[in-house]
């Protein structure tokens, strides 16, 4: 199945050479962009993001208002998209210490998400359980607040693929 042409609206130029790119079906039957001076081919995939589940002691989920779009003002598990030069994991750790002020590291995978993105298209979310060895909970870079909440008592989260990892968490939590 190949995406749409209005899918490629406003990708116009080859990043390689600054040519014109001609939508053409290539060698799979799958309709992309591709430049005819240089021969690059425009590729759309998913961008990924981590999302992390930080419990305290009493099994409290932080939960942040998101600063920025999409969704400025939402409540959101910490989360964002991985960098060219991080892993999933490494994002993980960065992102609970960027928006939390907390140090973490992962204790387990919970798996990914897939879902659409109004910026973006489709992101793969891969969310993490941390482990809290340090620092001190508060708002951070994308964040306008921040706090701890029962799991019971969670405000409306704004993203599909939060609810689904703090669901997995629920789940697990209720099997110990």
């Amino acid at each position: 199945m190949s995406i749409g042409a209005d899918s490629y609206e406003g990708i116009n130029f080859c990043r390689q050479c600054g040519a014109k790119l001609e939508l053409q079906d290539d060698h799979e039957e799958k309709l992309r962009p591709k430049c005819q001076a240089c021969g690059f081919t425009y590729y759309k995939n998913p961008i990924p993001a981590s999302a992390v589940v930080i419990l305290n002691e009493n099994n409290e989920v932080v939960v942040i208002k998101r600063k920025f779009p999409p969704n400025a003002g939402g409540w959101a598990l910490p989360s964002g998209y991985i960098e060219i030069d991080q892993d999933p994991e490494s994002c993980a750790v960065e992102e609970m210490w960027e928006e939390t002020g907390l140090e973490g590291k992962v204790e387990r995978s919970l798996g990914y998400f897939s879902d659409y993105s109004p910026i973006y298209e489709k992101v793969i979310s891969f969310g993490f359980l941390m482990k809290i060895i340090g620092g001190e909970l508060r708002a951070g870079d994308d964040a306008v607040e921040a706090r701890y909440v029962a799991l019971d008592d969670l405000p409306e989260i704004c993203f599909p693929s939060h609810i689904h990892f703090l669901d997995e968490v629920k789940k697990k939590l209720a099997t110990n």
